[in-house]
């Protein structure tokens, strides 16, 4: 029971983190200005990684005593996304606001390779507890 249930969580993890950044937030730009986009992302962003730290914790918890890997797995995606939260998401906010592009461009890659890295991790995850 809980295997499957953390499937399912873990599954919700993958979902949402791909449609998030795959569909909510090319959405935004393709249907409104760019000054109105932003904006909106940026208050949206601390809601996704609160949405990904409470998935991945709760995956966690549900493989502890059973799949260690997964649950190392599910773990390092929490901590990774606390620290996009509270560290890499104020930094690429701070060189927007200062309009330096070059900052904002490596700072949102590294954004985008962190979440790149939980949607193969919750993936791996997913298969390996439904193998």
């Amino acid at each position: 029971m809980l295997s499957q249930a953390a499937i399912l969580v873990t599954a919700l993890l993958f979902g949402g983190m791909v449609l998030y950044s795959f569909g909510f937030a090319s959405f935004l730009f393709s249907a409104l200005p760019a000054d109105v986009a932003g904006p909106l992302l940026r208050r949206a962003f601390p809601h996704f990684y609160i949405f990904v730290m409470v998935c991945a914790l709760g995956g966690a918890a549900l493989t502890a005593t059973t799949d260690r890997a997964s649950a190392l797995i599910l773990g390092l995606i929490a901590v990774t996304a606390l620290l996009a939260r509270q560290i890499l998401m104020p930094a690429i906010n701070g060189a927007t606001d200062m309009g330096n592009r070059a900052r904002f461009g490596i700072l949102h890659t590294g954004s985008v390779l962190v979440t790149l890295a939980h949607i193969v991790g919750s993936s791996a995850v997913i298969l390996r507890l439904s193998a």
